[in-house]
């Protein structure tokens, strides 16, 4: 088989995994039961994650969470599944649904910040995410098939991104290996609003 080949074979593979892990059902969690008994709750179809988010999915103010809006400030709440925007003027502001990662253990929280912006942005799975997917191709360039969408902000923990995504189907969802992911019109637009040394705060 030609290298060429291989590589469409590879990447064909990669996006017929990804699509199947998210049509399949998302791994059952534990949990308490009102009458102390463990229950298990697992996310059947998108209805259920959109119908358990809209409760949660509501407007925030910056104040309990920032000193200040210098530079801007981004909150991620993982729980809720949405990213919220405030201007330094705090004059504009913006709430989006987003993807969050698929677990406990890929999730991380804190506070950091937009260190780089990049429109059309390539992507390269990090060295755990080949340890667990092998099979998954070593880089995509721009275009329709990169899981990065049409923009990516990059924050200074290394590997984690706020950036767009080609499958709307991963909004709303536990469906990334740690990065933040929003509709591409939402990224784009959120893309023009951040700036390099906008604050973020994973919640």
């Amino acid at each position: 088989m030609s290298n060429q080949k291989f590589k469409m074979n590879t990447r064909r593979g990669f996006l017929a995994g990804s699509a199947a892990m998210l049509a399949a059902p998302a791994i059952a969690q534990s949990t308490t039961g009102v009458n102390g008994q463990a229950t298990t709750e697992t996310e059947r179809d998108i209805t259920e994650v959109v119908r358990r988010n809209i409760s949660s999915f509501r407007t925030l103010d910056w104040q309990p969470y920032f000193n200040n809006t210098k530079n801007g400030a981004i909150l991620v709440d993982i729980d809720s599944r949405a990213v919220h925007y405030w201007s330094e003027d705090q004059t504009t502001y913006k709430l989006y649904p987003s993807s969050v990662p698929l677990t406990q253990e890929l999730t991380r929280r804190g506070r950091t910040e937009i260190i780089r912006k990049v429109e059309g942005p390539s992507w390269r799975p990090t060295p755990s995410m080949l340890e667990r997917n092998p099979e998954w191709p070593k880089f995509i360039g721009p275009g329709p098939e990169n899981p990065l969408g049409t923009h990516a902000l990059y924050l200074s923990w290394t590997y984690y991104r706020i950036h767009g995504t080609h499958d709307t189907r991963k909004i709303g969802r536990r469906s990334s290996n740690g990065c933040i992911g929003l509709y591409n019109e939402h990224i784009a637009e959120l893309f023009a609003q951040a700036k390099v040394g906008t604050q973020v705060l994973l919640i």
